[in-house]
């Protein structure tokens, strides 16, 4: 790709730090940010922090399924999990330290196993979000062995 592709999204405020997203998609009918103090249940939606991990989850899963389907494989049972690690910085202000990623791919096939494998030395180069997040946050990744 020789040129650059954007994307572009937008919020509007709802209500003191709860805003509704209009990420382009017309699947996404109700979408919103809430960045309140409110505990889970009476929160609108997800915190940035949580958008954050999410994006990094979804490209790192992404890129790890699409490095098996180029050996036209597939997997059906495929989890994971992110956890976003918020701690002050040296100037008091909260901020993400590292974010930890954990793929689990699971599969009975000896062709998907070797695959599998073969993809965890590599995948993670692909990521556009995880790529571009470590320049500024840590990310660790870590692939579970199938079972």
């Amino acid at each position: 790709m020789t040129e650059e592709v954007r994307t572009k999204v937008n919020l509007q405020l709802e209500k003191e730090m709860i805003f509704q997203c209009d990420m382009g998609i017309m699947k996404v009918e109700e979408c919103y940010i809430d960045e309140t103090n409110q505990d889970e249940v009476d929160k609108w939606g997800p915190d940035p922090t949580k958008l954050l991990a999410s994006a990094v989850l979804g490209c790192l899963s992404a890129s790890f399924i699409f490095c098996l389907q180029k050996k036209k494989l597939s997997i059906e049972d495929f989890k994971g999990e992110a956890i976003a690690v918020i701690a002050r910085n040296e100037k008091d202000l909260l901020r993400i330290k590292e974010i930890n990623v954990k793929l689990i791919p699971n599969s009975d096939d000896p062709a998907i196993k070797k695959r599998i494998e073969q993809c965890k030395k590599i995948f993670e180069r692909y990521c556009t979000v995880t790529e571009s997040v470590r320049n500024g946050i840590p990310v660790n990744v870590d692939v579970a062995s199938p079972e």
